[in-house]
């Protein structure tokens, strides 16, 4: 597939002036140098095509690396067209499942018409299973999807290499390799909430293989895609200090103790040997979110669904105590100011 007729017209869209102007709002922010009640950047202008850029469905992309970055790319183009906030960036979009696939799951496809990306079953087995992970020890990074998320990795440097602006403003960041519990969770199935009470012995042992897998896999990723040098990270279109973006998904199950036993000490090593960076949540956090502050190299925190928690708690243990709170729902920012709530310049929502 030829690609250069789209990476052409990104190259005559992107101005770098503009996209260094807005980068450097985003490290403000982060640097506390934001005077914004919220905030919300945006470029100085807006860059629309003139090109008809396709829609590209998810399950065309998974079959085909030029087909995923085109339809990575024209997400680029459409932050461009509306002139957003949003930090330019690319990924090995597989789902949830990279992680798991390489440790040998299965792998299921959504339905063409649903448009949504693959998902895992748990390896079969219970717990005779994740012995015999255990017994195997890390797992090649160079297998499963791990190893379609390493090609992609390279053919985006390459298909980039010749567009100087696309190269150094379209940052390629890291396939989600979700957290170490979710991680678990997705191998194991639902008896994994069972086994935490029943044989937690044998659920940390894994937890530990999981987290030495992230991060050889990390490692891997980063031989192909080097971080970048200004110690910032993107995902979603969010800038963050660091280099990786954890999943906690699985914590809106477990209490606040089971956070500190099963979550917080992979969260710690991870992060810790792989430079920082940001935790995302879906649904509740508010019982553990007092735990996060003391888990060293965590600058940022990202929760999608707020009205699920009691949003002062959140406040109190993650911006109060120094963390940034990225792409927060803007009613929710909205309604915390009008009630003189002080958002400390370290609250940032989309426009």
């Amino acid at each position: 597939m030829n690609m250069a007729a789209w990476l052409e017209d990104l190259e005559r869209r992107i101005d770098p002036g503009i996209e260094d102007a807005l980068l450097a709002q985003w490290k403000g922010f982060h640097e506390g140098r934001s005077s914004e009640a919220v905030f919300s950047p945006r470029r100085a202008r807006s860059f629309p095509s003139t090109l008809d850029w396709p829609i590209v469905p998810v399950n065309e992309a998974l079959d085909n690396p030029d087909r995923m970055i085109l339809q990575q790319l024209s997400m680029c183009s459409a932050e461009l067209a509306v002139g957003s906030g949003a930090i330019l960036g690319v990924r090995p979009n597989y789902g949830t499942g990279i992680l798991p696939s390489v440790f040998g799951a299965e792998m299921f496809r959504m339905d063409s018409s649903l448009n949504e990306l693959p998902g895992n079953r748990p390896l079969p087995g219970g717990a005779d299973a994740i012995r015999a992970c255990l017994d195997r020890g890390v797992p090649d990074p160079n297998t499963g999807l791990g190893e379609r998320c390493l090609t992609l990795g390279r053919l985006f440097s390459e298909r980039f290499a010749p567009y100087p602006k696309v190269s150094r403003h379209i940052r390629i960041c890291h396939p989600d390799l979700q957290g170490p519990m979710d991680v678990c969770e997705l191998l194991w199935g639902s008896d994994l909430f069972y086994a935490l009470a029943d044989t937690p012995d044998l659920a940390k042992d894994f937890l530990t293989l999981i987290a030495e897998t992230y991060i050889r896999y990390m490692r891997a990723w980063e031989a192909v895609v080097p971080p970048c040098e200004d110690g910032y990270a993107s995902h979603w279109g969010l800038l963050f200090k660091g280099r990786i973006m954890l999943r906690d998904d699985s914590a809106m199950n477990l209490s606040p103790v089971m956070f500190d036993e099963f979550i917080a000490p992979y969260d710690r090593r991870i992060l810790g040997e792989l430079g920082g960076g940001a935790i995302h949540f879906c649904g509740r956090g508010d019982h553990y979110v007092d735990r996060l502050p003391a888990i060293p190299g965590l600058y940022s925190v990202n929760l999608s669904q707020p009205d699920y928690n009691d949003m002062e708690r959140i406040f109190e243990h993650t911006i109060d105590q120094g963390l940034v709170l990225l792409g927060l729902a803007r009613p929710t920012a909205e309604a915390a100011l009008r009630a003189g709530r002080d958002l400390r310049g370290r609250v940032h929502c989309r426009q």
